[in-house]
């Protein structure tokens, strides 16, 4: 498929007419071709304008052909074959092995949503029956469910070319609450994102859906982010991204004459906690597992355990020593672009001037560009509990570990975090009393509490909630993977005293 280097509105490519955007192999600085032209704010506000038109006809489509869009997008996604890998290879310096997995996810995320939509429950249906002959006052018949928000603004993430991008969790899910999707690639992979692009397109006209369902945006810098936010059609926004990024978005949705919700994803650095007869009897094992999941992906996940926390002693020495020991012997791993490789150094070196901090290890020097060698930083809770710029995320292969004189002092540095993604808890037999005393606090700092595993790696599945606290996310109440996402999208509507022949079809008295 050759590359068109067009926007995408509605159903129609069209040409950019804004400053074009160019793809960068960071295994190379290559940069590739074609350039992209960007969105002028008058395309920004035809694709709203196509997604607005869309909207009635789109959400009264029958849930049955909605799923059935869904699982068409799966199939011209997997059609893509390898020159969708491959183009993602280049704009992401990735391996095949994590972008074909990747793929695998997006496919799974969205066959997940086309069940969800069949199932629908997600419409929360209620229905209170009228009970005229109530005294002293009748009750009238009242129905709830839940309809689409409306048009969605989804934006591309820089660590997920494929499933957190063009048709990624936040676009199936809206697209599953039944809202068109107005979508803002990630400059870093716009060929990536255009082949993805051009398989929801056809998958659109296969199955019979509205022209402006689904648009596909281009820009550099700020101005299409923002001119898509303020657009009055745009009714909600999907994001992950960078804090100051989210915090951008939320200002502008804020200041629109009707606000709007933004689902950002931004910041989080994922408590890892050894507890004390776990870190006594598994010393080398968490090591070596602390030292794979940093590394994972060059440490590029939202999930990457960028805090340990441990009682001072001879234990978490030894893990200290035994953890540096395999960083330090660590490859670099080329990072997606060359502003990220730029914010990770400036972040690794800073962190390693802060008072009180100390360099354990440093991964092995690499003359290849963009390469990433992983940091370990070590810390007492003194120093962390003083400092807040020992909370700043570093997006990559970075971590801190904080010495902590007692239970006590845990508990402190535990209630001073900002909210997270994640909250592990490494953990033998001996250390159920303290688990059950720290839990309760874990649950107000984190989206997911996991047990003697590590964070790296999330699970498209009902039961996922890939959230949390500010800034983790911008919304604590919602999930941006699993079935649960689908909510994000939709709000209750309560039909008092209806004609049965007005009643949306899920309310009716025959619908079982």
């Amino acid at each position: 498929m050759t590359l068109r280097a067009q926007l995408l509105l509605g159903g129609q490519p069209a040409n950019g007419e804004a400053a074009a955007i160019h793809g960068i192999n960071p295994a190379t600085n290559e940069r590739l071709e074609p350039g992209y032209p960007g969105a002028s704010p008058a395309q920004v506000a035809e694709a709203c304008a196509l997604a607005e038109a869309a909207l009635e006809p789109y959400r009264h489509t029958p849930l049955e052909a909605r799923a059935v869009f869904l699982e068409t997008i799966a199939e011209q996604i997997l059609a893509l074959g390898d020159e969708l890998i491959e183009r993602a290879m280049l704009e992401s310096g990735l391996p095949r092995a994590r972008l074909e997995g990747e793929r695998g996810r997006t496919i799974g995320q969205l066959r997940l949503f086309a069940d969800v939509v069949r199932a629908g429950d997600w419409q929360g249906v209620r229905i209170d029956p009228a009970q005229p002959e109530r005294t002293p006052l009748p009750r009238s018949d009242l129905r709830l469910q839940y309809i689409p928000l409306g048009p969605v603004a989804v934006f591309g993430a820089s660590n997920f070319p494929l499933a957190f991008s063009v048709a990624g969790g936040d676009t199936a899910s809206a697209l599953a609450a039944g809202c068109p999707v107005v979508v803002k690639a990630h400059s870093a992979h716009p060929g990536t994102s255009e082949l993805v692009g051009r398989a929801v397109v056809a998958a659109a006209r296969e199955s019979g859906m509205p022209d402006g369902v689904f648009s596909l945006l281009y820009g550099s810098g700020n101005s299409v982010g923002q001119a898509l936010v303020a657009d009055p059609r745009i009714k909600a926004v999907g994001f992950t991204g960078s804090r100051r990024g989210g915090q951008a978005l939320l200002a502008t949705s804020q200041s629109r004459s009707e606000p709007i919700p933004v689902y950002a994803e931004m910041s989080s650095i994922n408590p890892v906690l050894l507890l004390p007869a776990a870190l006594d009897s598994r010393t080398e094992t968490l090591a070596a597992g602390f030292a794979g999941s940093l590394q994972l992906g060059a440490g590029q996940f939202c999930t990457n355990p960028g805090l340990i926390l441990g009682l001072k002693g001879p234990a978490l020495n030894h893990f200290a020593e035994l953890a540096a020991e395999a960083l330090s012997q660590a490859d670099a791993q080329t990072m997606l672009t060359p502003g990220i490789h730029q914010a990770y150094q400036e972040g690794v070196d800073a962190l390693g001037r802060v008072e009180g901090v100390e360099t354990l290890a440093t991964g092995r020097e690499d003359a290849r560009p963009n390469g990433c060698k992983p940091r370990l930083f070590r810390t007492t809770a003194t120093h962390f509990l003083a400092n807040e710029q020992l909370q700043q995320e570093v997006f990559g292969a970075s971590a801190l570990i904080v010495s902590c004189r007692d239970e006590a002092e845990l508990v402190m540095v535990l209630t001073a975090l900002e909210g997270q993604l994640t909250a592990t808890v490494q953990m033998d037999d001996q250390d159920h009393a303290l688990a059950r005393r720290l839990l309760p606090l874990l649950e107000r700092k984190a989206g997911r509490v996991l047990f003697n595993g590590f964070p790296t790696g999330v699970e498209v599945c009902h039961a996922m909630v890939h959230g949390g606290p500010w800034p983790a996310t911008s919304d604590s109440r919602t999930t941006s993977v699993g079935s649960a996402a689908i909510q994000r999208f939709l709000r209750p509507v309560c039909y008092q005293d209806c004609p049965p022949e007005l009643l949306p079809e899920a309310l009716q008295d025959d619908n079982p």
